[in-house]
């Protein structure tokens, strides 16, 4: 007949198992919802910056709206204006005879100023860490490949040109026209 300390001791033994068991278990568990939180936080970030968006195949605008529920049969939520959707003055047209560089943003304009400027003495083509030189600023990469992009997006509007890589100059008749019309 087995002892009552030895029956105390097994069922000790079997408890603290258990317990060990539920530890890990709960440590697991406590893993898997700090994930999840962050996972929840993330969304709520992206959801804040979305702000509104039009649903995919469906003509209602999905926003804060949209989580108490689904707009009144025949109702139709307002579409934000065009002029709302972009920035003025951020896209660069494609040059045609007449454009004036007043459809241009400044940065834009800025550009094409200090490269027919110095076109004119026939000094060639610049690079765009001498166009942050000529505005004064740091020759830093950031600075630098920002104005690049946009030296490229002049490019491929036909208001520069880049006779060689990393080089750009104004189009004849861009830097003939001198601030356009």
């Amino acid at each position: 007949m087995p002892s009552v300390v030895g029956l105390l001791e097994q069922r000790e033994l079997t408890a603290r198992r258990r317990v060990d068991d539920l530890r890990e278990e709960a440590d697991r568990l406590q893993a898997e919802l700090a994930v999840a939180e962050r996972e929840w936080n993330e969304w709520g970030i992206a959801r804040s910056r979305v702000g509104e968006v039009p649903a995919p195949g469906y003509d209602a605008v999905v926003g804060p709206a949209a989580s108490e529920g689904l707009p009144a049969p025949g109702v139709q939520p307002a579409r934000p204006e065009p002029a709302e959707a972009a920035k003025p003055r951020t896209v660069v047209p494609v040059w045609r005879a007449g454009l004036a560089w007043s459809a241009l943003s400044v940065d834009y304009h800025r550009i094409l100023q200090a490269l027919s400027a110095r076109d004119r003495p026939g000094q060639g083509a610049v690079t765009c860490q001498e166009t942050a030189a000529c505005f004064g600023l740091d020759p830093v990469p950031g600075k630098v490949e920002a104005l690049r992009s946009k030296a490229k997006r002049l490019t491929a509007r036909g208001l520069l040109i880049e006779p060689a890589p990393g080089r750009f100059t104004a189009a004849k008749d861009v830097a003939g026209q001198r601030g356009g019309s």
